[in-house]
């Protein structure tokens, strides 16, 4: 994926904090890419909405960044629930809810009716219908040349849960993770993290990596499985490590190996200071109690 602009990045915060109010603070990574595509991140307008029926303030067209932020992050969620989106890799509905956004949620619905979904082909005819210079029939695929989850194949083995875990990094607080296992308040939250990641790749489903909220559980799992490998292991990105701070051979904490390097074990954790992080070990550290070594298939 092409890097977003610096611009963007220096939106994350107000990202975060309103994707949280409307509902997707998963998709924080596919706002960024609209924005990317819409101005990116310049002028007062980034996420280019003005024309949004949310709009009530700026009928000359929207000149307060924030605001913008606000409504087009209100309008994304919308076309993320019409076109029936469930997780950050289902592209092929994100398709269809990009395509409303830059063309108008009556896009969704008349895709929907008629071929079921969203296709390039399809999208001009729609244009054409409007007059031929409706919108951009390019949008799509304009806009997923800055998303990650654009070129990683669902469910396509340990690269997935890596990068899904990396898509997450700055969240503060554990919501949607805590939220989507079940709980109706904040809860310790780093196992909810990790299982939702695995769940966003279809592994829990597959039976590859288990749903748990308890850290001991996780180790259980693995264990029963023979996927059990101690601390001096050395381990390969996806696999799943479970920590023991003081050393007592009790599991307390759990994240994904994102990568080793030089002796390095590099890693995205989930409450970790209550956010999700990057993390780096000392292979062999006295604090590393194992490792969950799930069977992906490649």
């Amino acid at each position: 994926a092409e890097a977003v602009s610096e611009e963007v990045q220096a939106y994350t915060p107000l990202i975060q904090r309103y994707a949280a109010g409307h509902g997707i603070p998963e998709y924080i990574e596919l706002i960024k890419a609209v924005m990317m595509q819409e101005s990116g991140g310049r002028g007062g307008d980034p996420m280019q909405c003005s024309e949004c029926g949310y709009n009530d303030q700026y009928p000359g067209g929207i000149t307060d960044p924030e605001y913008s932020i606000n409504i087009g992050i209100r309008y994304l969620a919308d076309c993320l629930n019409a076109a029936g989106v469930t997780s950050p890799m289902d592209l092929e509905h994100i398709k269809l809810a990009l395509q409303g956004y830059n063309f108008g949620a009556g896009y969704i619905t008349w895709a929907l009716e008629n071929y079921g979904g969203y296709t390039q082909t399809n999208a001009q005819e729609f244009a054409s219908q409007h007059g031929g210079n409706y919108g951009d029939v390019r949008y799509v695929p304009n806009v997923l040349r800055y998303y990650p989850f654009g070129r990683i194949p669902t469910g396509g083995g340990n690269s997935s849960i890596v990068n899904v875990a990396a898509s997450q990094i700055g969240n503060v607080g554990g919501e949607p993770y805590w939220s989507w296992y079940g709980f109706s308040s904040r809860v310790e939250w780093c196992a909810c993290f990790v299982s939702w990641c695995a769940d966003q790749c279809g592994f829990i489903d597959a039976g590859i990596i288990p749903k748990f909220s308890y850290v001991p559980d996780g180790v259980a799992y693995f264990q029963s499985k023979g996927q059990w490998q101690d601390g001096s292991y050395t381990p390969k990105a996806g696999d799943i490590i479970f920590f023991t701070w003081d050393g007592s051979g009790s599991s307390d904490h759990v994240g994904i190996v994102e990568s080793v390097t030089d002796g390095t074990i590099n890693t995205i954790e989930g409450n970790t200071t209550d956010s999700c992080a990057r993390r780096s070990y000392a292979l062999g550290s006295y604090v590393i109690l194992g490792y969950g070594v799930p069977g992906y298939m490649n």
